[in-house]
């Protein structure tokens, strides 16, 4: 359901001006989605989309797509040197990172969107990071292992 959301979203401002969440939440409606306006704001988040003018001096909803590259080769770029390993202990993600390495490397991993992922915390040299389910925590583990490899 939300990927069919997402990817309605994205048909939609890449065919119509869309100015405000209430334009692109109508036009979800129009194609038969209905959804809230508190659940459009959190797509155009999840979605990484921004307001870019355009040449009629009207802003307008684009994807933020070089944002969210950088945000891709940061996040591997610091597992890369700071991530050890990973395991699951019911719902939460445990990650090991090299000692004094783990805010950073939570930091990154907070930039990225994980589906299922409802927050993380992190100490010294481990991130706890709470999925919704334990399928969503061993998906989860088995990216960032595949990641360091």
């Amino acid at each position: 359901m939300k990927k069919n959301r997402h990817s309605e979203i994205l048909s939609i401002i890449s065919q119509y001006t869309i100015s405000t969440q209430e334009e692109l939440l109508e036009k979800l409606k129009e194609r038969g989605c209905s959804t809230t306006q508190a659940t459009v704001s959190r797509d155009i988040k999840e979605l990484n989309l921004v307001k870019q003018m355009n040449k009629q001096g009207v802003y307008h909803y684009v994807e933020n797509k070089s944002h969210t590259d950088e945000y891709i080769s940061k996040f591997n770029a610091i597992f890369a040197h700071s991530v050890i390993s990973t395991d699951v202990g019911g719902n939460i993600t445990v990650i090991k990172c090299c000692n004094g390495m783990a805010q950073a490397a939570c930091a990154a991993f907070d930039n990225m969107q994980w589906e299922g992922l409802v927050g993380t915390i992190a100490g010294d040299d481990t991130i706890f990071a709470l999925c919704r389910t334990p399928e969503l925590a061993k998906d989860l583990s088995a990216s960032i292992t595949k990641l360091l490899k």
